[in-house]
């Protein structure tokens, strides 16, 4: 061997050596980070260098919080922790630290997030990340779109499309060219609930192009929410960020439209007409008083937020209308109960959409929605992100940086009477469990950012399950395990919910096209 060769020998076994030497420091460090912040916290003692717990997380996510809960309920904390590519994470059980956290979301304390990289895919100047006036003066401006004028005539939007999406599930379960069979529900639902909140949010602005490729491209953001943050091109999580441009975009000359149609005085007759008939009104007066243009009226600013509207709706709703023909299923009297009540209110013969007034009559279908929001809370982790060291406990401080889990799913099963059975009941005038544990009811959030829009989708869950239990019969096609949850992100039932349908009613009621109610 030459005495360059041998040289250069030498130099790569001792860079190796000290490569290698790095590494098992940098290990070293992050086991003795992890062990600090975690304290004597429940939570796994040693962790897998980097990537922490990722890899169970991704595979099996319902197993992960289980164990995250069970840790939890180990002690009388009320809370866990773990580790996750870099991550320290905090589990709260506990309905008191969850509020604690819901009523700190500000800059010096907690960064509400949606998703664990929620930023990456959103942006950052989205409805969720505001904090603070700004977050005032935004949700001040969004309240027009939730009035009782305005959820009615989301109703009646609804109901229409409820109504063709129904019959069109039963020809597909009885398609002619085979015997009866089950058909699974998730996809299906998921469907509606995009054509539903098209149509409700931004109405007659979106063609039939422009629908196909929204749809398209949210389905390539739903991909991507489910994987790790890899930005590369050809990555699904890269793929996920381009179709959130291309949807804001889409969006944002939907308000664009919109705004040209208020300004003619038009009535509004979807969530951005309302929206723009308050905003264009405040531009006025703030010209006429000489002041600066209003804050958050941009056609892109807006574009984003209807984004917010639409990620918040889609998959939390398709969760709910899926555990909600779950439950009907396994709880035969429920069903009756709520086929009773509607056939006294309303009729599919009558041709009539069900109005404002009837739907508030309805008040035992009503408590079947809140019950199968607090027994499957559709989010049921709600990430934040600690801006600084926050005590918790008199005994515990989260570190800076560690992404903080409250979980709704938990408190839903704490303070109530019986949680664990599915009672609609118990949010009856007679009980009113709903005022009474109503700190543990976290299905939309607490604080200053609870979810504006929980009326609109409670009025969507009634209105599914009126239309749904008094037009189509239906039986479950019940396996092993079928009712297991699964996120897909929000939780469903591990088998998609399989279904038997047929039609129910002697005919389907005769509505207007969505067409004929929005010109």
């Amino acid at each position: 061997m030459t005495p360059l060769l041998s040289s250069f020998s030498i130099s790569f076994t001792e860079l190796s050596s000290y490569l290698l030497c790095f590494i098992l420091l940098l290990i070293l460090l992050e086991q003795i980070s992890y062990l600090a912040k975690k304290s004597s916290v429940p939570g796994p003692s040693l962790v897998l260098p980097f990537i922490g717990n990722a890899i169970p997380l991704v595979r099996h996510p319902t197993k992960f919080w289980d164990l995250q809960s069970s840790l939890a309920k180990s002690t009388n904390r009320g809370f866990s922790v773990n580790y996750i590519i870099g991550n320290f994470i905090v589990f709260i059980r506990d309905t008191e630290l969850s509020h604690k956290v819901f009523a700190n979301v500000r800059p010096n304390a907690f960064h509400l997030v949606g998703h664990p990289f929620g930023k990456k895919l959103f942006g950052e100047h989205n409805l969720i990340y505001k904090m603070g006036q700004d977050h005032k003066n935004l949700r001040r401006r969004i309240a027009p779109n939730f009035t009782p004028k305005a959820l009615s005539t989301y109703t009646s939007l609804q109901q229409i499309i409820i109504l063709n999406h129904l019959k069109s599930w039963v020809e597909k379960a009885q398609d002619r060219t085979e015997a009866p069979r089950s058909i699974p529900l998730r996809i299906l639902a998921r469907d509606m609930n995009l054509e539903t909140s098209q149509t409700v949010f931004v109405g007659p602005y979106l063609g039939l192009k422009a629908r196909e490729r929204f749809e398209r491209d949210y389905y390539l953001f739903n991909v991507g929410l489910m994987k790790l943050p890899i930005d590369f091109p050809g990555t699904s999580f890269r793929n996920a960020r381009l179709a959130v441009d291309r949807l804001v975009g889409t969006l944002a000359t939907c308000t664009e439209m919109s705004k040209a149609k208020m300004e003619r005085g038009e009535e509004p007759s979807c969530l951005i007409d309302y929206w723009m008939q308050d905003t264009l009104r405040e531009i006025m007066e703030a010209k006429l008083a000489g002041g600066s243009p209003q804050p958050f009226s941009s056609n892109a600013e807006i574009g984003g937020y209807l984004f917010d509207f639409l990620f918040a709706a889609q998959d939390a709703s398709t969760s709910s209308l899926l555990w909600a023909v779950a439950l009907l299923d396994s709880h035969p009297a429920v069903l009756e109960r709520v086929r009773d009540e509607v056939a006294g209110i309303w009729s599919p013969e009558s041709d009539e959409l069900i109005t404002a007034e009837q739907l508030r009559e309805m008040k035992y279908t009503q408590a079947v929605a809140r019950e199968v929001v607090r027994f499957r809370p559709p989010a049921t982790l709600v990430p934040h992100i600690a801006a600084e060291r926050f005590p918790l406990t008199e005994s515990y401080t989260i570190p800076k940086g560690a992404i903080v889990f409250p979980s709704a799913f938990e408190s839903s099963f704490q303070g109530f009477n019986e949680p664990d059975r599915f009672d609609p009941d118990r949010f009856s005038e007679e009980r009113q469990e709903d005022q009474i544990f109503k700190r543990n009811f976290l299905a939309f959030g607490a604080g200053p950012h609870q979810c504006v829009g929980q009326r609109y989708a409670l009025n969507h869950l009634v209105l599914f399950i009126a239309m749904f239990a008094t037009l189509i019969d239906f039986k479950r096609d019940r396996t092993d395990g079928c009712d297991e949850i699964v996120y897909v992100p929000t939780i469903c039932p591990k088998d998609d919910c399989m279904v038997f349908l047929s039609k129910r009613c002697a005919r389907y009621p005769f509505f207007p096209t969505v067409e004929e109610l929005v010109k």
